[in-house]
């Protein structure tokens, strides 16, 4: 089939995804068609499969693409104080997820919409996610900074608060996104208790 006038991979590609994304969040992935995708775009159905074998492959590189990027910018773990670490992972949670709400929506509300291969995978990567902030939980409980006696179940706990602004932060709102996130990070200290 010939490509539509106007089409490149660089930038169509990216179209797919962004309006997927979008069409996933706003819908759901189960009530969204290819078809419906390819209208967003505006490029003819068969189009799509130049981008992506199929639906489902669109949901986990889509999925995939978020916990990867996430990744790839959580601040390294240092030296400093794990009061100070934790500090910066509460700002950095919530300032990430905060300019990708479709992103967030989808990759909590979606998961069950994937193959068991393509969710063990993305559960792999988020794995690595929380064993980061565990890590800074660990290193607070073996400095004295800390008092917690299951890191595992305060890490998952501490990761669905921070996640949970996103059900409810709007920019327009009565609290400024840096509010927000000194509040959290007060709330967070609290819950370690923190020294």
């Amino acid at each position: 089939m010939a490509r539509t006038t106007g089409s490149h991979s660089d930038i169509t590609g990216p179209r797919v995804r962004a309006s997927a994304l979008r069409l996933f969040a706003k819908g759901g992935y189960a009530a969204v068609s290819m078809r419906a995708i390819a209208a967003e775009v505006g490029v003819q159905a068969g189009a799509l499969y130049n981008y992506t074998p199929d639906k489902q492959s669109l949901l986990f590189d889509l999925l995939r693409g978020h916990m990867q990027e996430l990744l790839a910018h959580v601040p390294p773990l240092s030296p400093e104080s794990a009061t100070a670490q934790l500090d910066r992972f509460v700002a950095f949670h919530i300032e990430f997820h905060a300019e990708r709400p479709d992103a967030v929506f989808i990759s909590y509300m979606e998961l069950r919409n994937l193959t068991p291969e393509n969710f063990a995978a993305i559960e792999e990567l988020r794995r690595q996610y929380e064993d980061h902030l565990e890590n800074i939980l660990r290193a607070g409980v073996a400095s004295g900074q800390f008092d917690v006696s299951d890191t595992k179940i305060v890490t998952l706990a501490i990761i669905a608060m921070l996640t949970g602004v996103n059900t409810w932060f709007r920019a327009e709102g009565r609290l400024s996104l840096d509010q927000v996130v000194q509040q959290y990070g007060d709330m967070v200290r609290r819950a370690v208790a923190a020294a």
